[in-house]
């Protein structure tokens, strides 16, 4: 619901007021109605950019959306493409990494980071 804002005539002290929009926009305190201040519309949408590299936003705005889970996916790898692009690497996905080899004991089937690998018919570095 909205929030409307009220100013005293004389004291112009301001009340703030959560009304519907089909309420009587009117507010009245010892017999004195106070004048309605119209301001800008103000509007906040789920839709707009976040940090990539705040975790905590992502959360939240993923919490919020609507959609698939392919389309949370779509955004996660949005916001590693956007981390990749600034630092040349992104710290997240590598993280992830890391984690994994940790806990299975071998390299993670997509992780081409520092990969070498040598035979009698080739030899593959992608450092």
């Amino acid at each position: 619901m909205p929030e409307y804002i009220f100013e005293h005539p004389k004291t112009k002290k301001q009340v703030s007021i959560i009304q519907s929009i089909n309420d009587v926009h009117e507010y009245w305190e010892d017999g004195v109605k106070f004048d309605r201040v119209w301001c800008n519309p103000q509007l906040n949408t789920a839709g707009g950019k976040i940090d990539a590299f705040d975790k905590k936003k992502f959360v939240d705005k993923t919490g919020r959306m609507k959609g698939t889970y392919g389309d949370l996916l779509d955004y996660s790898k949005e916001l590693s493409e956007e981390r990749k692009s600034k630092l040349g690497h992104d710290p997240e996905k590598d993280r992830h990494f890391d984690d994994y080899e940790k806990k299975v004991g071998k390299k993670h089937l997509l992780d081409k980071r520092h990969v070498k690998t040598e035979n009698n018919f080739m030899k593959i570095d992608l450092d």
